[in-house]
């Protein structure tokens, strides 16, 4: 009996053992392993204190486009801020998933309290989508400058065909690209109160008229869209909603404001893509009524109706209203384009010569751009026909490198204002 007694005692003290050592395994303090990125470290150098990362170049990509003209007109917008060194912008382009993708990036002074506020307040500007800090050198430097210093010598190349003799098929995806542009670039998209920038769908639709308008009344299609982008940046929006005008008498549809002897003030605000008043939108019909042009060479769309009207929202007609306006201020001053642009703004009796300054300096950077990328497709399509079968373009090898991000960045459609980022705020590196 003793010997049972003490058996059963020395495996219920053998279990106790057991188990203290158990707990004991699980619960003893061990050294924590716990990876920290890095942060960069303040320093004093020439005077002003800095916080370096750990790189010798400094590089960031701010933007990316999936085709070459949009990539191209930001990155020579970019260059243009006033906040900008326009030689330290860089555009590039590499092969993702058997497409091209072509991206911004920027060459920054290596001190992080001075990088990360002016790239926050690019972003918030809208004048940046995002931004990847990336710890780089030399080698990879110099290879993105040789691709800028390839990327704009295309861009200001020789033109193969001018503006004028360019298909339709040729014009409209540059030029719908273009109108993108513009209306993306505007101050007033920037606010959440403000109007919405051309989606793909608009733009098309709008190049397609413009180049039809210009087409039927024989108009150059590069004073057409400048005018369209000192309107209103070719978004629908009403405009000068306070203007008004004195007239002998009120007609049908007016907003008679006030009524004095023998004369009545009423709204004459503008509508539409191409800020239209209302009183010129009366004239416009008149023209049309009286214009012998064969309008079923035009659209359906673009046709304006028989019966006037004053609240005329449709762009396409709006469009037509437009080119027939230019065409008539065109013929008034036998075809002097600048005082014909001019009158479009101040009137045939006051032409607005700063006005027509504006629309020439759209203009003319409209035909640049849109006879250069279509010399680049024509020059890209005869390559890849002579290329031997088989063969695909190589990429130049890039130097490693070590690409850092914010948690949490807006995404590339985000065209909100946002405080900028402190520093404070983890930094992610990866190579």
């Amino acid at each position: 009996m003793r010997v049972w007694a003490k058996l059963i005692t020395g495996i219920g003290l053998a279990g106790v053992l057991s188990g203290a050592g158990y707990v004991g395994y699980r619960t003893w303090p061990r050294p924590l392993q716990v990876s920290m990125p890095a942060y960069p470290s303040p320093i004093l150098r020439e005077g002003k204190i800095q916080t370096p990362f750990p790189a010798r170049t400094l590089l960031a990509d701010v933007s990316s486009f999936d085709d070459g003209l949009s990539a191209y007109l930001w990155y020579d917008y970019l260059r243009g801020r006033a906040q900008v060194d326009p030689n330290q912008v860089l555009i590039t382009v590499q092969e993702q998933a058997e497409k091209p993708e072509y991206k911004l990036s920027m060459v920054l002074p290596n001190d992080a309290s001075a990088v990360i506020p002016f790239l926050s307040g690019l972003q918030a500007r809208g004048y940046i989508q995002s931004y990847t800090l990336l710890f780089s050198n030399s080698a990879e430097l110099r290879g993105r400058q040789e691709q800028t210093s390839v990327f704009t010598a295309a861009y200001h190349g020789p033109a193969q065909q001018k503006l004028e003799t360019l298909s339709d098929k040729e014009l409209l995806p540059s030029l719908a690209r273009f109108l993108i542009f513009k209306s993306r670039t505007d101050p007033r998209t920037r606010s959440l109160a403000g109007p919405k920038s051309l989606d793909g769908e608009e733009a098309a639709d709008l190049a397609a008229d413009i180049i039809a308008v210009a087409r039927f009344y024989d108009l150059p299609v590069d004073v057409f869209l400048g005018i369209g982008a000192m309107e209103n940046n070719y978004m629908n929006v009403p405009g000068d909603l306070e203007h008004t005008i004195w007239k002998r008498k009120a007609a049908k549809d007016d907003i008679v404001l006030k009524r004095q002897r023998r004369r009545v003030l009423v709204s004459n605000f503008s509508v539409g893509v191409w800020q239209i008043t209302r009183e010129t939108l009366r004239y416009a019909h008149a023209l049309y009524r009286k214009d012998q042009r064969d309008y079923s060479q035009l659209p359906e769309r673009l046709r304006p109706p028989q019966a006037l009207e004053l609240d005329l929202t449709n762009s396409h007609v709006l469009t037509t209203y437009a080119g027939l306006l230019l065409r008539d201020l065109l013929d008034r001053f036998h075809g002097d384009v600048q005082l014909a642009v001019g009158a479009y703004n101040g009137g045939p009796r006051n032409p607005n010569a700063q006005y027509a300054a504006g629309v020439g300096m759209v203009s003319q950077y409209a035909r640049n751009v849109l006879e250069r990328v279509n010399a680049l497709n024509q020059a890209s399509v005869a390559q890849n026909a002579a290329a031997p079968a088989g063969l695909e373009p190589t990429s130049p090898q890039s130097v490693p490198e070590t690409r850092c991000y914010f948690p949490q960045d807006l995404s590339a459609d985000t065209m909100e204002v946002h405080q900028p980022r402190g520093i404070h705020e983890p930094l992610i590196c990866q190579q």
